[in-house]
């Protein structure tokens, strides 16, 4: 079942006062196969990050896809008519960050092989992109991709060895 992180968020910030509820969730669109992760692992990496970013993480959905799911989703909902490798739709309140973050398996794979790193790396960090973008980290202003990349290298550098299942 897919959650709304948006209406999630919505409830919790009415009816509870102290209560962080994280949720993590991941489904697939298209022809592609859910990661290995263990998802206690990949979780406690997240919530550590948000700390490290003054946030604390309510719901999240990653959905994984295919080129061409993500080339549909960027075409519908942002108007651009090029692949990319994540997208993420931000319905964090003051409280909790949470969204949904569409990443392309395909880009992913791509790009790992073009920047000669490994497949889970590339993974981790488009994962971890999306967050730091809940976080309130932007990466189109001057300067702002070299915030987002030391960033996402000290998250990768805390990454826990075990967030792929044997």
């Amino acid at each position: 079942m897919f959650v709304f992180p948006k209406l999630l968020a919505i409830f919790v910030s009415r009816f509870s006062k102290h209560a962080v509820m994280t949720e993590i969730n991941y489904m697939t669109q298209g022809n592609v196969t859910l990661p290995a992760l263990d998802e206690t692992a990949v979780q406690q990496w997240i919530v550590e990050v948000a700390q490290r970013h003054g946030q604390r993480v309510g719901c999240l959905t990653y959905v994984f896809c295919d080129d061409e799911y993500i080339l549909v989703t960027n075409r519908e909902f942002l108007g651009h008519d090029f692949y990319t490798d994540i997208i993420t739709f931000d319905y964090t309140n003051s409280r909790h960050i949470a969204g949904d973050m569409v990443i392309s398996l395909d880009t992913v794979l791509s790009n790992s092989e073009m920047l000669g790193v490994p497949y889970e790396t590339e993974l981790m960090r488009v994962m971890i992109h999306g967050v730091l973008h809940l976080c309130g980290i932007n990466d189109k202003g001057p300067g702002e991709r070299e915030i987002m990349e030391k960033f996402e290298n000290e998250a990768l550098a805390i990454l826990p060895n075990n967030v792929f299942k044997k």
